[in-house]
């Protein structure tokens, strides 16, 4: 398991529903945002140098995020394949997990789409360096 990178997502008026709440489907630009932060910071990518897709995701949601609130997310890789990597995200407000979250990511080849290996010097960077106790 990698360390884990948080990254703060300010809430905007444009994500909440008519209740008030962050949209379920919002939760899920915010590990984008995460994602990317952190490939951006932990694996020295430009956005536009991405070259994952989303193979899967699953998402269970805890307790609604209001626009009051502060939200946080964290993510650490939990599995780090061939050509794929898992990630898995806790969003959170004021140390409350509000959504857990998990997906697996493919490295593709941009000009053919298909899955090819991660490069040595991005799985270096991405290499799970200790066990972090996500308990706490």
């Amino acid at each position: 398991m990698s360390e884990e990178f948080t990254v703060e997502i300010p809430v905007q008026y444009r994500d909440l529903d008519p209740q008030g709440h962050v949209n379920n489907a919002v939760y899920v630009s915010y590990l984008e945002t995460a994602r990317v932060d952190y490939l951006e910071a932990m694996a020295d990518m430009a956005a536009e140098d991405i070259s994952f897709v989303v193979a899967s995701l699953e998402i269970d949601y805890e307790r609604p995020i209001t626009k009051a609130d502060d939200p946080t997310v964290a993510l650490w890789i939990t599995y780090l394949g061939e050509s794929s990597c898992t990630m898995e995200y806790e969003i959170r407000v004021d140390g409350t997990v509000t959504a857990t979250a998990e997906t697996t990511m493919v490295h593709v080849d941009p000009e053919t789409g298909r899955a090819t290996p991660l490069p040595d010097e991005l799985r270096a960077r991405m290499e799970p360096s200790e066990t972090v106790d996500q308990s706490s």
